[in-house]
């Protein structure tokens, strides 16, 4: 909304010295967000003056028609003599009153004028155009004023050129402010100053005689006010100080008729429609649209209407849009057409704002009625409004109004409100106290009675407060928004991160740590990205969650692996030159368990019980947190010190391990074929819970069919593990190691073994042999050759012994060694290499 400052005194009677600066900290200050204060001629300067065209002489030999003019300034050029100024309008004559700038001036934007020559004569100024003075970007040609205007008087305040234009982002809730009336309102209270309310008129009472209306809807249109103007002069314009003020409004003037319709729009904030008298047969009614009915708007477009369009009728059909758009065959006739228009009916209703939302989104066609009917027009301001026009239009245009008046109004009563007295200080934490809640609610137009319990009747232009805090916010943010005190809440003592909180965060440290990078996306899917993997039609993950309004229909469903988003990262990342990648994610994803209750529509007034929250969470899918890894290209960089080295589905396991361990949790490691990954080079990830071994995850290299399908470089590998059940199988807080002063031994054990053996089993049963002096454990060196035999391979072990006591005697750590291999030897028939 765009509200001249000079337009709005008219309303509130400012100080003097008030400035569209000061103004706008005054509404901010309660709560309207004014973006810009624009300074309309900023920089210009006269003399501007009104002239006429005395001769014309058409200059001959150029590109473009060019005129020689001799313009009558009158004693504005210091001598009284013609000014000779050459011009390339041509929408002007002989006679016209047109408005001159003389030399010494400057025009908005530092444009300064001097006499100069040009096209072989000498101007002396310039004639100016709307566009030049900076009133609209019509640059189609000059501006020609009206005859009365005497030659010489001042254009600067003629035009109104000379003004400051607050621009205010209206919300949805303050429609109010759609109008000089609201922001007037609103100003008024900011200042503490009365207010001169536009729609204070009388309006003579409703009677049989005015314009047959009938409204079939009810509900749609609770109200309906009709006049009529007969006698309008069809060759009457709208005078300079309407058109300015609708320009600096930002609407452009278009006819008398229509110009006063929007003028009293923008006023009082009722929007109004005007139909020619002429094109109208039988009575107006109000319904809904039968389906196929059609309709060509003012726009010029021809419009199929729904069934749930409301529609403004006569004998012929549908004649507009309820709170939208009039139609074109009842238009206001152009002042250029043959037989302009001399009578006209006017239409101020008050239609459904959600009618109109809904009409406005199906034919996506907004307008500035249409804005202002979503947000909530007045009700009570149809009769004033109408009346504003018909006053405008006699007194304009020489019309008459008929002593008709139509008013059809549905039944209703007010709104009310019980506000304990009390209550916004409860919700602002500041003792306001009865007395200040009551003035405040009385400046918003509110009635207040009573004494501990108000009861308010809420004003009509106010269709947002609806409940007590409604009322608290009124009050609040009047008594200033800066004057609320600033305290930190006090929380209580010994609620921290809970421990899947903690295990959550130590994992990405971790991660992060070994050289991966956090990459956070979307927890959609589609199908397809399903079937790229390969996925069995019984797999779990295709057990899909749909959303009823997905942001994407590409993808519908909440994602029940971590993997795509990640991969499709990955893929945008080598798309960009990026080629040695190493990803990972925390989150939940979203398993349907099939039998889920339909969720309850909570309340909002109150807090839920226990068993409706309990109900809701039962109709929520399983939502198991999960940490996933994607790795690509190469993990060590070649240099001058060798070569590179890829990455391989064992760097994906031990990402496996690295979690697992912030978990506390031993992580068994056996050979699996699951989709997506390769089936020759896929591990499962298990834990014993509860001695029980639970498959936690997989890892491993993808398969060339995915890799190929997702557009992902070769050999790309990825583990996706359940933190939920490793934390189950996990010793809780991890604790920091002991470090032990003591020198350690080293013993290297190579062992012969099938080569169906897992390498993990062998770790396993060397673990178990060797006891508490065994520090660490470390294959380091897998061999397989014709001296071993057909089907065996060699496992090489590096194995730490330390005592956090004391040093080892060597007896001691044979027997440990000895003790781990004949462990591995009995559980997995290993045997030494060389014995």
């Amino acid at each position: 909304m765009r509200v001249p400052l000079s337009w709005l005194r008219e309303y509130v009677d400012l100080p003097a010295g008030e400035t569209g600066r000061d103004v706008q900290a005054k509404l901010v200050a309660a709560g309207l967000e004014v973006e810009t204060v624009e300074q309309l001629g900023a920089g210009l300067k006269g003399p501007l003056v009104v002239g006429q065209v005395l001769a014309i002489e058409e200059l001959e030999g150029f590109k473009k028609p060019i005129r020689y003019c001799q313009v009558d300034v009158g004693q504005a050029n210091g001598t009284g003599e013609r000014q000779n100024i050459v011009c390339g309008a041509r929408n002007f004559a002989v006679g016209d009153k047109v408005v001159v700038v003389l030399p010494g001036a400057e025009l908005p934007g530092g444009f300064a004028i001097s006499a100069r020559k040009t096209y072989g004569k000498t101007s002396e100024g310039m004639i100016c155009s709307a566009s030049e003075l900076g009133m609209s970007d019509d640059h189609d040609g000059i501006i020609v004023l009206p005859p009365e205007y005497e030659v010489g008087t001042d254009a600067i305040e003629l035009l109104q050129l000379v003004d400051e234009v607050l621009d205010i982002a209206v919300t949805p809730d303050r429609g109010y402010c759609l109008s000089m009336r609201g922001v007037a309102r609103e100003t008024a209270t900011a200042y503490e100053l009365p207010l001169s309310d536009p729609a204070l008129l009388d309006v003579p009472a409703p009677n049989s005689h005015g314009y047959p209306v009938k409204v079939a809807d009810p509900v749609g249109c609770d109200r309906f006010t009709a006049r009529t103007v007969t006698g309008l002069d069809p060759e009457a314009r709208s005078p300079i100080w309407l058109q300015r003020r609708l320009q600096k409004a930002g609407m452009r003037p278009v006819s008398l008729a229509v110009d006063v319709t929007n003028y009293v729009m923008l006023e009082i904030g009722q929007p109004l429609h005007a139909y020619d008298r002429s094109r109208i047969t039988g009575a107006i009614g109000v319904r809904r649209a039968q389906p196929g009915e059609k309709l060509t708007t003012l726009d010029g477009t021809k419009r199929v209407l729904d069934a749930e369009d409301l529609v403004i009728t006569d004998e012929s059909g549908p004649i507009g849009l309820a709170g939208v758009m009039g139609g074109a065959n009842t238009e206001i006739a152009d002042v250029n057409e043959t037989a302009g228009t001399t009578a006209v009916v006017i239409e101020a209703a008050h239609f459904a704002p959600v009618s109109v939302a809904r009409t406005a989104r199906r034919h996506k066609l907004s307008s500035e009625a249409s804005r202002r009917f979503e947000r909530g027009v007045d009700p009570e301001a149809t009769s004033a409004a109408a009346q504003r026009t018909v006053d405008l239009l006699v007194l304009l245009a020489g019309g008459t109004a008929e002593v008709g008046v139509t008013e059809i109004i549905a039944p209703s009563a007010p709104h009310t409100i019980t506000l304990p007295a009390d209550h916004p200080d409860k919700v602002a934490g500041v003792p306001y106290g009865r007395e200040t809640v009551v003035r405040r609610l009385q400046q918003i137009g509110c009635d207040v009675y009573g004494a501990d319990d108000l009861t308010v009747t809420v004003p009509s232009w106010r269709p947002d407060l609806t409940d007590p805090n409604d009322l608290a916010e009124e009050v609040i943010r009047l008594e200033g928004y800066e004057n609320l005190p600033s305290t930190l809440p006090q929380p209580p003592a010994g609620r921290g991160l809970t421990e899947r909180q903690r295990l959550h965060r130590r994992v990405g440290r971790a991660l992060a740590g070994a050289g991966y990078v956090e990459a956070l996306n979307y927890p959609f899917l589609g199908e397809e990205v399903l079937d790229q993997f390969g996925l069995a039609a019984d797999d779990p993950r295709r057990d899909l969650v749909r959303l009823v309004n997905p942001l994407s229909d590409t993808e519908p469903a909440l994602r029940t692996t971590l993997l795509p988003g990640l991969l499709g990262a990955l893929r945008r990342n080598v798309g960009r030159g990026e080629h040695d990648l190493a990803l990972f994610e925390t989150g939940l994803v979203f398993r349907a368990i099939g039998d889920e209750p339909p969720a309850a529509i909570l309340p909002v007034d109150r807090r839920p019980t226990d068993e409706q929250i309990a109900g809701l969470n039962a109709a929520l899918p399983h939502q198991p947190r999960r940490v996933a890894v994607v790795l690509a290209g190469d993990r060590e960089q070649a240099g001058w010190w060798g070569k590179g080295t890829p990455v391989s589905w064992a760097d994906a396991v031990e990402a496996g391990r690295v979690v697992a361990r912030e978990a506390g949790a031993e992580l068994i490691v056996r050979q699996d074929q699951q989709d997506p990954w390769h089936p020759g080079r896929c591990a499962a990830l298990l834990a014993v819970v509860d001695g029980q071994e639970i498959l936690v995850g997989n890892a491993g290299e993808l398969h060339p069919r995915v890799t190929k399908a997702l557009g992902l470089p070769e050999r790309t590998c990825a583990m996706e593990i359940e933190l939920d059940r490793l934390e189950q199988a996990g010793a809780g807080r991890v604790e920091a190691p002991h470090v032990s002063t003591f020198p350690v031994a080293t013993q290297d054990v190579a062992l012969v073994v099938d080569a169906s053996v897992p390498a993990a089993e062998v770790e396993t049963a060397l673990r178990e042999g060797a006891g508490e002096l065994l520090e660490s454990l470390r294959l380091f060196d897998v061999f397989t050759g014709e001296q071993l035999g057909e089907g065996r391979k060699s496992l090489a072990y590096a194995l730490r012994f330390r005592a956090p006591d004391r040093t080892l005697t060597a007896e001691e750590i044979a027997a440990s060694r000895d003790a781990a291999v004949s462990a591995a030897a009995d559980r997995t028939g290993a045997t030494l290499r060389g014995a």
